[in-house]
C-alpha cells in the first residue's frame, strides 16, 4: 500500500497531466491609453539570442503623455485570454490584459514540485543576498545538497542600504535540496531564496523527480 507522502505526489503528479501549462497573468506596467498588438489564440515568443537580446512577440503598446512604449512577451506560449473591452481606454497602472498559456517542459514542471513539497525560506525584504560564511564554505566543499540547516543558523548575509545583516533559519530542518538566487543579486521580498527537504522526505522527492523524468514527454 502507498505512503501517504505517494498519494500526495500522485495527485501532485496527476494535476499537471491534466492541465500541463502556466498561466501567466500580463497587468499594465503604469497608467495610459491600451492598444492590444495581439488576438486571442496567438502563439508568442520570449526573448531569444544568446544574450537573450532579441525582444519577444509584441503584446500590447502603452500610450502616456504622447510616449508610447511596447510591452513584449517574456515567454513562449498561446494567448488564452485578452481584455479586449480595454483596447484603446486609458487604464490604471496594475490592471490584467492578457493571460498567456505556457506549455510547461519537463524541467518547469519538476520545479514546479519541488516547489509544493520543500520548505521555502523566502527573502524577508527586497535586498541583495550571500549565504553566510560558514554555509558557503560547506557548499563549496561538498554542494548544497550536503549541508544540512536547522533553526537558529545563520544561513545568509540580507545587504540593504550598505549595511548587511545577518539572517536566521527559520523552518524545517534538512538538506539545502534547491537555490534559487545567485549571491548578490537584488531578490524581491517574499521570493524563496532556498528550498529545504527534510532528510527523510528526500528519497520519495528523488522518486518522484526520476519518474517525471522517465514518464514526461
Amino acid at each position: 500500500m502507498p505512503s501517504n507522502q505517494e498519494i500526495h505526489f500522485d495527485e501532485i503528479l496527476g494535476q499537471y497531466r491534466s492541465d500541463p501549462y502556466n498561466y501567466v497573468d500580463m497587468h499594465t506596467v503604469h497608467t495610459g491609453m491600451v492598444r492590444f498588438l495581439v488576438e486571442e489564440g496567438a502563439e508568442v515568443e520570449g526573448a531569444s539570442g544568446e544574450w537573450m537580446h532579441k525582444p519577444g512577440t509584441r503584446l500590447y503598446e502603452m500610450n502616456r503623455e504622447r510616449n508610447t512604449k511596447i510591452i513584449t512577451s517574456k515567454t513562449n506560449g498561446t494567448i488564452s485570454s485578452v481584455c479586449s473591452e480595454l483596447d484603446g481606454q486609458f487604464v490604471e497602472a496594475g490592471e490584467k490584459l492578457l493571460t498567456i498559456r505556457h506549455p510547461l517542459k519537463k524541467k518547469e514542471i519538476i520545479e514546479g514540485i519541488l516547489q509544493e513539497v520543500l520548505f521555502l525560506f523566502e527573502a524577508p525584504e527586497r535586498a541583495r543576498y550571500y549565504f553566510s560564511l560558514d554555509i558557503q564554505s560547506r557548499i563549496d566543499q561538498k554542494g548544497a545538497r550536503a549541508v544540512f540547516v536547522q533553526p537558529g543558523d545563520e544561513i545568509f548575509t540580507m545587504s540593504l542600504m550598505k549595511r548587511d545583516t545577518p539572517v536566521y533559519y527559520a523552518g524545517e530542518p534538512g538538506i539545502i535540496h534547491s537555490v534559487y538566487f545567485t549571491p548578490g543579486d537584488s531578490i524581491d521580498q517574499g521570493k524563496p531564496l532556498i528550498g529545504v527537504c527534510a532528510e527523510d522526505k528526500l528519497p520519495v522527492v528523488q522518486k518522484v523527480i526520476t519518474r517525471v523524468k522517465a514518464e514526461w514527454e
